[in-house]
């Protein structure tokens, strides 16, 4: 069956000399492993260039419920990026967001609200000139209210616990090691209101940035089933730091 759909390249193996296996998250199904082969003619249409990490993409293809790899039709850019490519800083966002989706999205369907918030993002840092060093770090809090495990931040009170296996905070401290104590707990509100426009008035030095990271990290690989070690993770903070 023929489709035309939106997707975001997350993943892009090399198969054989002309050959690619890339992993697409699409607008209709979700992640979708395709098999490319990339004709040596210059007026081919199919391209390596189309298929870099977290390129914005339309794409025709045919869908076979059975097969493990689906073949593409037809391809092109549904948006063009005007600086992510070209930025360290923002290729280095690139690089860690597009390991993140590849694990975090495996089993997520396509559309709705979800694909909508990851377009919008990678378009707005694309489009960002300053101030966006904590992208990667507003990105990955937010993404948690389309995956079901947003913290619940309303509960909380002063000296509370949060308890990271159950998203919520409590009063004492919970019998599993899965944590943060107080003075730590404290900060998760405030980084729940931080959104890309207000996220410059919140100063964080590297110590703070990293710890956050690192929570973060721990969090989703609570929630989120076979969630790995990120390789990419390194080399953003040295970036950041």
């Amino acid at each position: 069956m023929q489709e035309k759909t939106q997707g975001v390249v997350l993943r892009t193996l090399k198969y054989n000399d002309n050959s690619l296996i890339v992993d697409i998250y699409t607008a209709t199904r979700g992640t979708v492993s395709f098999m490319v082969k990339l004709p040596k003619s210059r007026k081919a249409t199919l391209k390596g260039v189309f298929f870099r990490p977290l390129s914005i993409l339309e794409i025709d293809f045919d869908y076979r419920q059975k097969s493990a790899l689906q073949r593409i039709r037809d391809v092109r850019f549904d948006y063009t990026y005007q600086s992510l490519p070209y930025d360290p800083y923002k290729s280095s966002i690139a690089l860690f967001l597009a390991e993140f989706l590849c694990r975090v999205l495996k089993h997520e369907a396509g559309g709705g609200p979800l694909f909508s918030y990851i377009l919008y993002s990678l378009q707005w840092l694309d489009a960002s000139e300053r101030a966006f060093s904590n992208f990667h770090l507003v990105f990955i809090t937010r993404l948690t209210r389309f995956l079901g495990f947003y913290p619940n931040v309303e509960a909380w009170h002063e000296g509370d616990y949060f308890d990271m296996m159950n998203a919520c905070f409590v009063p004492s401290r919970p019998f599993h090691h899965a944590y943060l104590e107080p003075k730590e707990a404290a900060a998760i509100p405030i980084f729940m209101r931080m959104n890309y426009d207000s996220m410059r008035f919140f100063a964080m030095n590297r110590r703070e940035r990293e710890r956050y990271i690192e929570v973060l990290n721990d969090y989703y690989r609570l929630h989120v089933p076979e969630f790995p070690e990120l390789k990419s993770l390194d080399v953003l903070k040295e970036v950041f730091a």
